[in-house]
């Protein structure tokens, strides 16, 4: 196993344990000591444990997300094909709104060399999109929320409402049929849902891991969306749940 799906692996552990130990990790992992000892010490660094002797403990409390940087390396692959779908839904001359997060970083990279106008909610993706040649790129102002270098406040979500999108794609912290789509943070939740007033359509992308998440804010509820991006791994139930709603499921 690579580091980064070995540090995945121990992410998982830690949502189901708040604890975890380097001798039972190595095992598990079938690597050394000292290897699980580096993987626990990027955690430390990243936020996400405190480090103990023999093992860590989770710094994460149930009502937040992981760092930006702990997430970037989750379902990497998966986030690729759904940013793929996504650019090919997409028609050249639309104006899209781009959601912040890992998953919009990976659409803004595969919508590069398309012609459009993109508002993007997130410095990484305006940065990957600031050389791209046939972008008009349309910024809104705001709050720069840290780490996860997303726009948020009053400033962002006014921009938001004075413009109207043929797209809005969002991103979310936790999606299901019941909850619909959910945020940790409070005033991401706000700029979510200026952004899916001001669009004509709005479709969710979303890993399939996400269907095992519930954040703390409600964003909205799945009869909002036309559309949800994920990969194949989605359950079958949330699968059913949100075609009986009139969603149109993609899996990739």
């Amino acid at each position: 196993m690579e580091g980064s799906d070995r540090i995945r692996a121990i992410m998982s552990a830690l949502r189901v344990s708040d604890a975890v130990s380097v001798a039972e990790l190595a095992v598990e992992h079938a690597v050394s000591e000292m290897t699980i000892r580096r993987d626990l010490d990027e955690l430390a660094r990243q936020g996400v444990v405190r480090r103990v002797r023999g093992g860590a403990v989770s710094l994460l409390l149930r009502g937040e997300e992981p760092p930006f940087g702990v997430r970037e390396r989750e379902a990497v692959e998966a986030k690729r094909r759904i940013a793929a779908e996504v650019s090919a839904l997409l028609a050249d001359g639309e104006a899209v709104l781009l959601d912040g997060g890992t998953t919009g970083l990976e659409i803004a990279r595969a919508i590069h060399d398309r012609r459009m106008t993109v508002l993007p909610l997130s410095l990484q993706s305006a940065h990957e999109l600031g050389t791209a040649p046939r972008i008009r790129l349309v910024l809104p102002g705001g709050e720069v929320r840290p780490g996860e270098l997303s726009l948020i406040g009053p400033m962002t979500e006014n921009a938001i409402r004075s413009l109207r999108f043929d797209t809005a794609i969002i991103g979310c912290c936790g999606l299901s049929a019941e909850h619909g789509i959910t945020s940790h943070d409070l005033a991401d939740v706000a700029v979510k849902q200026a952004a899916i007033a001001s669009a004509r359509r709005v479709i969710a992308a979303a890993d399939s891991g996400k269907f095992a998440r519930t954040a703390f804010g409600a964003v909205c509820p799945v009869d909002r969306l036309d559309m949800v991006v994920t990969d194949t791994a989605i359950p079958q139930a949330e699968h059913d749940a949100l075609t009986a709603a009139g969603v149109v499921v993609r899996t990739v």
